[in-house]
Parts: structure tokens; C-alpha cells; sequence
């Protein structure tokens, strides 16, 4: 039964929702070590990830059983989105935020999060934070400096006048700028920034 890894696990998602119990061991085997790391490296607690690890699958099964899935052949980026959607939950009920890449960074979606995004969205916002820092560096220095005062230390425009010694107006117009540069970096790479 030789098969690509993506049609091997449509085959077994759909093995098992025919009733078949161990094409999901087989499914859990070939994802295990990927789907743990992922989920250790945002809580560095090994009992906690092997708890989110087993909620994980149980999620897993609950919507199979359902006959709920129908996202064939995309089983793996499946199953990563509930254990992103449950590190979040248990940092939520412990009141804390997961650590995720780049913490010394300065972090555009900190500032822009938003905790009524659904989770999904998260994700994607994730996914593309690293672009976003990318482009910013494409700007030119004086719009560059506005939009980090404005946006990372959320500094009003009159203190961005004072501490750059610009006009307010200045100030607007290179924060303008910044944000028109940024739209056509992000059309010139072909970025989709999905909000």
C-alpha cells in the first residue's frame, strides 16, 4: 500500500471513519513527534503538551466520528489548528500568553490583537508576522522611525513631532507614507496579509 504522505492520510482518515480503529494509531504514529514538538515548544512543559497532545486527538476523534471532517488531504494542518486552538485555551485559563517566535522582537500583532479574532486568524497572523517585519526594513529610515514610534511604542503624533523635531503634519504624512510603501512592498512580493 505505497502512497504520498497526503493521500496515505486522506486514506487512513477515511479507513477509520469506515469503521477501520487502527488507521488512526497509524495516523497518530506518523504525526506525533511533529504535532508534540510543536505544542512543547509553546508551553516547555512536558506534562502539559502530553495532556494538550491527548486533548488534541480526542478532538480528533469526536469530529471524525461525527463524520464532521472534510478537509482531505489536509489531515496534518488539521489537526495543528486544534493544538494551536488548545495551547491558546490553556493560556487563557491560566491567564498567560504562549510564547511564541521572536519575544525580543518588536511583535506588530501584540499591539494589533485583537482577543475577539477567532483563532484561525491567529494563526494566519502568525504565519505572517515575519513578512511584516521584513517589509518594514524595506522603508526608508524617516517613515521607518514614525511607523515603529506610532505602532510599537504607541506614541501620539504630537510626540513623534517632539522627539523626531518635525511637525505633526510631518509626522502624518510620513506615517502616510509608510503605510502606502508598505501596501505596495506587500503587492510588489505577492504578500497576501489575510486579517
Amino acid at each position: 500500500m505505497k502512497q504520498s504522505n497526503n493521500s496515505s492520510d486522506a486514506f487512513l482518515v477515511n479507513a477509520y471513519m469506515n469503521g477501520k480503529e487502527s488507521a488512526l494509531s497509524e495516523l497518530v504514529t506518523r504525526h506525533k513527534q511533529r504535532i508534540y514538538s510543536f505544542i512543547y515548544s509553546k508551553v516547555f512543559d512536558r506534562d502539559v503538551a502530553e495532556d494538550i497532545f491527548q486533548d488534541t486527538f480526542i478532538k480528533v476523534i469526536k469530529t471524525l466520528k461525527r463524520g464532521a471532517y472534510n478537509e482531505e488531504g489536509k489531515f496534518l494542518p488539521w489537526v495543528m489548528r486544534i493544538a494551536h486552538n488548545l495551547v491558546i485555551d490553556h493560556f487563557r485559563k491560566n491567564n498567560r500568553m504562549p510564547k511564541f517566535e521572536n519575544n525580543n522582537d518588536f511583535n506588530i500583532f501584540s499591539v494589533l490583537s485583537d482577543n475577539a479574532l477567532n483563532i484561525e486568524k491567529q494563526i494566519i497572523k502568525g504565519q505572517v508576522e515575519s513578512d511584516v517585519r521584513r517589509l518594514i526594513e524595506e522603508l526608508p529610515d524617516d517613515q521607518k522611525e514614525v511607523l515603529m514610534m506610532r505602532i510599537y511604542k504607541d506614541m501620539s503624533f504630537k510626540e513623534i513631532s517632539e522627539q523626531t523635531g518635525v511637525s505633526i503634519n510631518t509626522a502624518l504624512g510620513r506615517m502616510r507614507y509608510a503605510l502606502i510603501n508598505l501596501r505596495k512592498v506587500i503587492d510588489k512580493h505577492n504578500i497576501i496579509l489575510t486579517n
